[in-house]
């Protein structure tokens, strides 16, 4: 098969997009270690001071370039209980939520939500994915609405009532208590 140089253009192209792809994501995880990591920490430590939200920071770097920053509420007892014999109960713990940054694959930074929840009364939401950036395409203007939404939802969270039901806010998902695997 004789192929000329037209031919070949389009392959050229794709391979040189590959490439540069490749290079990219070596560029992004380099910027997270030397630079976007801490920036996220200090961004985070920096906003909830200065609103007086109380919380912790987590790194999580159990696997190499998939390393997370999360900004926790952390756990608390829900107010909830079981019965779990004769006279003892059981207090169930609810989760307050979390924003975090996540390292994906390619390098790119994946900001999400999980939201709060109560162990044993229905199943966690699914987390809720703000967006997904560029180590570059992070500037501080964004922290500060990451941090926005997210009190915001967690509030929302708090507050749920079905006056004005939101599709995704289901808490419990129409279940009291799920029975327990054994």
């Amino acid at each position: 098969m004789a192929l000329n140089e037209q031919d070949l253009f389009s392959l050229q192209r794709k391979v040189d997009r590959y490439k540069e792809v490749l290079q990219n994501t070596k560029r992004y995880r380099d910027s997270w270690s030397t630079s976007l990591k801490q920036t996220i920490i200090d961004q985070l430590t920096q906003l909830s001071t200065l609103a007086g939200l109380t919380g912790t920071i987590e790194v999580r770097s159990e696997i190499a370039n998939l390393e997370a920053v999360m900004f926790t509420m952390g756990s608390v007892e829900s107010g909830l209980s079981e019965q779990v014999g004769s006279g003892l109960q059981r207090d169930l713990i609810k989760h307050n939520g979390t924003l975090v940054y996540q390292q994906l694959f390619n390098g790119k930074i994946l900001v999400l939500i999980n939201f709060p929840y109560i162990e044993k009364y229905g199943q966690p939401q699914p987390p809720k994915t703000i967006a997904i950036y560029r180590p570059e395409e992070l500037k501080e203007p964004y922290f500060l609405r990451h941090m926005e939404t997210f009190v915001a939802d967690i509030s929302n969270w708090e507050d749920y009532d079905d006056d004005a039901p939101e599709p995704n806010q289901r808490i419990g998902f129409k279940l009291n208590f799920e029975e327990e695997k054994k």
